[in-house]
């Protein structure tokens, strides 16, 4: 598949991709912000510098662009036109990374969330749900935490 763009036309046009605040960012912080969660953003304290960081529940999210993060990367790669080396070595090492960032994330007791573009653009609603089920199971969890730190505690109260 070839480029319908010069290369002048893509180097101008792949120069004003942006790197925070993109409109599927944007999209969901307004919705999760809608639900009362809080959150901080482009969280440099953690690795990867989540798009969407809930520091209250331990929660890193990414909004991963399909393109840069590697959608469908079996069937995308084959159709890739110029600087097709480039392009493969780019995006399998953007996937690599968000790997590691998530398990350095796992071992500071964060959970990583990632959604998709086009799952933020059409099903918002969806994506702001999984966050909050996430939410809640985690505070499920350490409520079963603090009953288990406290059991002789609740034994002797009966």
């Amino acid at each position: 598949m070839s480029d319908i763009m010069t290369p002048e036309q893509r180097s101008r046009a792949m120069s004003h991709i942006k790197g925070k605040d993109t409109s599927i960012e944007v999209l969901l912080r307004k919705a999760l912000w809608h639900k009362g969660i809080q959150y901080r953003k482009n969280y440099k304290k953690l690795p990867g510098s989540p798009d969407i960081a809930i520091t209250k529940h331990k929660i890193a999210i990414f909004c991963d662009s399909e393109f840069f993060h590697g959608y469908n990367w079996e069937i995308k790669k084959q159709k890739l036109g110029q600087n097709r080396e480039y392009w493969i070595k780019k995006i399998e090492r953007n996937m690599e990374r968000d790997r590691e960032n998530d398990f350095k994330l796992l071992a500071m007791e964060w959970v990583p969330m990632h959604f998709w573009g086009h799952d933020i653009q059409k099903h918002t609603e969806d994506c702001v749900g999984a966050v909050e089920d996430l939410i809640f199971e985690l505070q499920m969890l350490r409520f079963n935490d603090i009953i288990d730190e406290n059991r002789d505690y609740i034994e002797n109260i009966k």
